[in-house]
């Protein structure tokens, strides 16, 4: 796998703006915010994409995302959040590390992040291709 921004965050190598780390996670603010707050959390341990990443690297994740939100409520004054992890170009994944961002919102913002679905999807179609029936 070859080192990205993410690596060279988590050796101390580029700057970065730390708000968490433990033995297995760092969180550190995006430098290009969708909101205040916005956050990236990365494993210590570097993996390429969702598809790649033990369950219980990802849980350690999402637990981080868990705690920073309580922090964001009371330090930032967000009242609710979106939690995003892209894998692979079309999803936008611009960096090759698994990785979430922690997105605070605020009432009254104008970051958007839901579409609404193409009139075409057959929506039983879609659920019976991926099931495990």
């Amino acid at each position: 796998m070859p080192r990205t921004l993410f690596h060279k965050i988590r050796d101390g190598e580029a700057p970065s703006h730390t708000v968490y780390e433990d033995e297995e996670v760092l969180a550190f603010l995006d430098i290009d915010p969708a909101t205040k707050g916005h956050t990236v959390i990365i494993p210590k341990e570097s993996y390429e994409n969702l598809h790649d990443t033990p369950v219980s690297v990802f849980s350690a994740l999402i637990e981080v995302a868990k705690k920073l939100s309580s922090r964001y409520v009371d330090a930032l004054g967000a009242d609710g959040f979106n939690i995003i992890q892209s894998t692979g170009g079309s999803a936008e994944q611009e960096i090759q590390y698994v990785h979430v961002h922690l997105i605070p919102r605020y009432e009254g913002g104008d970051f958007k992040v839901w579409h609404h679905r193409p009139e075409d999807t057959d929506l039983e179609l879609v659920a019976d291709s991926i099931s495990d029936d």
